[in-house]
């Protein structure tokens, strides 16, 4: 059964896309098939890979409302394990076309069904916003990761993005699950980030990930290089942290989280 994690926040800079990137690179280093579907006009994640596009290349947009052309769309990284269905600013103009659609919250579901099958995951990289693009990844979704931000205003952000988790679930995708939070740019000589870790551990006591992500200078330059941390410097605290976190989400089971 593939694995399709959507990685939100609809707050910025919180980590989210080093996420999504990082932690399907390190998947697809442990030999699984994976898809990292960037659903960011801002295209980090491809960027991230070190993909930028050409004229005439295929993007998320080109195939968002044309399912069938979808295949030709996915790209090949360096890593051989991972793939990449690629954003551009085109995908600001998926957001205004899905308004007036009937079942406008499922056209990403209905896209990557055809797909979907080929993967042991499939990571979806959200905009930071809770609009109609992020609505469609939880649909096409079956879980959740929130990446957390270890700063005074994480939580606030975090409540929102929850209330809108719970509304997706029990109207459009009952069978969404949360698989948990982790903490980004954790620096263990700041106290506000041991506060935001014990009030998370206290608020989600199932939800919170053992792993932490620390800051970290190579992590912060490998997409600059077009490369996942791993590739980049697999010495350094970023890819170690990211490492233990893919073996953290490859031991929960699907579905064990509510």
């Amino acid at each position: 059964m593939t694995r399709q994690i959507v990685v939100a926040n609809q707050k910025g800079g919180v980590g989210k896309t080093t996420t999504a990137v990082n932690l399907a690179a390190c998947l697809a280093a442990m030999e699984k098939n994976v898809l990292l579907v960037d659903c960011d006009p801002q295209a980090n994640a491809s960027s991230g890979l070190g993909y930028y596009p050409e004229e005439g290349d295929l993007g998320l947009y080109d195939v968002f409302f044309q399912s069938e052309r979808v295949q030709d769309a996915i790209r090949g990284t360096d890593l051989p394990y991972l793939s990449l269905l690629p954003s551009s600013q085109d995908l600001v103009g998926a957001e205004l076309e899905l308004a007036d659609k009937l079942g406008r919250e499922f056209y990403l579901r209905d896209m990557l069904e055809s797909v979907s099958g080929k993967y042991d995951y499939i990571f979806l990289d959200c905009p930071p916003s809770l609009g109609l693009l992020t609505v469609n990844a939880l649909c096409a979704a079956t879980e959740l990761m929130v990446p957390l931000q270890c700063e005074y205003y994480a939580l606030e952000g975090i409540a929102q993005l929850l209330k809108t988790y719970t509304l997706v679930k029990k109207r459009l995708n009952p069978s969404l699950r949360f698989l948990g939070v982790v903490l980004t740019m954790y620096d263990k000589r700041n106290r506000l980030s041991s506060q935001v870790k014990n009030e998370v551990r206290r608020t989600l006591p199932d939800h919170l990930f053992e792993t932490v992500v620390p800051r970290n200078v190579r992590l912060s330059e490998a997409p600059s290089f077009g490369k996942p941390v791993i590739s980049y410097d697999i010495r350094s605290p970023g890819a170690s942290s990211y490492l233990a976190l893919a073996q953290e989400v490859a031991s929960r089971p699907p579905g064990r989280r509510a």
